[in-house]
């Protein structure tokens, strides 16, 4: 639910920045979003019933202006505040993220591994899955440590899975069926 909400804010607002201003909003995004994983106290003003909407929209203004944004930016995210979804920025970012790499004709692909995985490896693996997709990729290579090892791929809606919590996953599944 959260992430389909995510990604209509993200087309509308990939439909209204001018292909120009398109890196500058996902840097944009990109910041705001970080700030409000970072920052206890940004997250306690959006938060907070005790500021009004100017007030909070006053801070969201301040820093898209320090951090370059589009003056679009301002717009959306006061209407982020009004409809309650200001807390939707992480997943919003990460849509507008996949909409700019698939107008630039690239996949999009995340690799989620236990352990992070070195440079080297990372060239090898972007050439394997470019070869595979018959096209440019992007990946984004991500760490988790719950996986205990192996590697998940992640190519659109479709998941590769072939590290030992996703196969533990799965022999649980098989073990309450039968």
């Amino acid at each position: 639910m959260k992430n389909a909400i995510a990604r209509r804010y993200a087309q509308a607002f990939f439909r209204l920045v001018r292909q120009e201003d398109q890196t500058a909003a996902q840097d944009g995004l990109q910041a705001l979003s970080q700030a409000l994983k970072d920052s206890s106290a940004f997250k306690h003003v959006l938060a907070s019933p005790v500021f009004t909407l100017d007030e909070k929209l006053q801070v969201l203004t301040t820093l898209c202006e320090r951090t370059g944004c589009p003056p679009i930016m301002g717009r959306f995210c006061e209407q982020l505040l009004k409809k309650n979804r200001i807390g939707f920025l992480p997943e919003i970012t990460e849509a507008f993220k996949a909409l700019m790499i698939r107008q630039s004709g690239k996949q999009q692909i995340v690799v989620v591994s236990a352990q992070p995985v070195d440079d080297a490896m990372k060239q090898d693996i972007l050439a394997e899955l470019s070869a595979t997709a018959k096209r440019e990729v992007e990946i984004d290579f991500q760490s988790d440590p719950s996986l205990l090892s192996g590697v998940q791929i992640k190519i659109g809606s479709k998941v590769y899975d072939s590290t030992v919590k996703g196969r533990l996953h799965k022999m649980r599944a098989q073990l309450v069926k039968g």
